[in-house]
């Protein structure tokens, strides 16, 4: 956790208002089908802000936050990555490609994406049901 929440102006001043802007937009769309404990945290060395949506002790995804740029993380294990191949022709080459190169640690594949629009969004909707299925209607 981190002291000082970031409000509005202090998430337009670091990534700008047009990705301030997707970023309203997925959070928006996470929580339409996710009811979720939501937690900022310090972005590490590479991020400014992680914003992680959590359930149960399980992370679904986390934005994250730096300088004129924005993150979406999700991380699918095992599991979940025979999931992603079984809906892989159903996913856009963008999203493919990243999880593609994304790199594989013992706890799963860590897929970063950094979005600038709303263009994938129904695929990361998808991502997300593969980790847990949506408990609103």
């Amino acid at each position: 956790m981190i002291n000082i929440i970031p409000d509005e102006n202090d998430m337009i001043a670091l990534i700008g208002q047009s990705l301030y802007d997707v970023w309203q937009r997925l959070c928006a769309a996470i929580d339409e089908k996710y009811d979720m404990d939501r937690i900022w945290n310090s972005g590490g060395k590479s991020w400014t802000y992680e914003y992680k949506y959590r359930r149960g002790g399980k992370t679904l995804c986390a934005l994250y936050a730096r300088e004129n740029c924005m993150g979406f993380m999700v991380i699918l294990g095992k599991d979940e990555r025979a999931k992603f191949e079984a809906i892989r022709d159903t996913l856009s080459n963008a999203v493919c490609k990243q999880y593609d190169e994304a790199k594989t640690y013992h706890d799963g594949k860590w897929v970063m994406f950094e979005p600038t629009n709303t263009a994938d969004f129904d695929d990361y909707m998808k991502l997300l049901a593969i980790k847990r299925k949506p408990n609103r209607k």
